[in-house]
């Protein structure tokens, strides 16, 4: 069976592919039918050439991707245009959030508040509402 698929070039720590059309029994970095592209990815965004024609060519006649060299070849354009990866989003922990409330409210002024004149905005405290409610029961 024929595969495209990726074979390692480049130094240590410094990798380098080119996308191959190879036997499925050669080895990772062995004999190869045919290179069709590579892909950099140590560029930012990771690099990625595919001669079209030649990978169509490949497709058509039965060549199965590998799983990596299939998302490349989506990157290029292939099976259905450009992947997306998603975003992954970090949550914030528990107490960052509270965190953020407080500096929130930090930040924004206290609104204020309109007193009626003659009234008393401060509430009755508990002990006063309690002599009151004794007294009315005392007489």
């Amino acid at each position: 069976m024929v595969k495209i698929r990726l074979r390692r070039m480049g130094a240590r720590q410094k990798p380098f592919y080119r996308i191959v059309v190879a036997d499925s029994r050669s080895p990772r970095d062995g004999r190869f039918i045919e290179a069709i592209g590579t892909y950099d990815p140590n560029t930012d965004p990771p690099a990625v050439k595919v001669n079209a024609e030649r990978a169509q060519y490949w497709l058509s006649n039965g060549a199965q991707p590998t799983d990596i060299a299939r998302a490349l070849l989506k990157v290029a354009g292939f099976f259905g245009g450009v992947v997306e990866k998603p975003e992954k989003k970090a949550e914030p922990k528990k107490k960052a959030a509270k965190s953020k409330e407080a500096e929130a409210a930090a930040q924004e002024p206290p609104a204020a508040e309109e007193v009626p004149t003659g009234e008393s905005s401060a509430p009755a405290s508990d002990a006063e509402t309690a002599g009151e409610v004794e007294g009315e029961k005392a007489e």
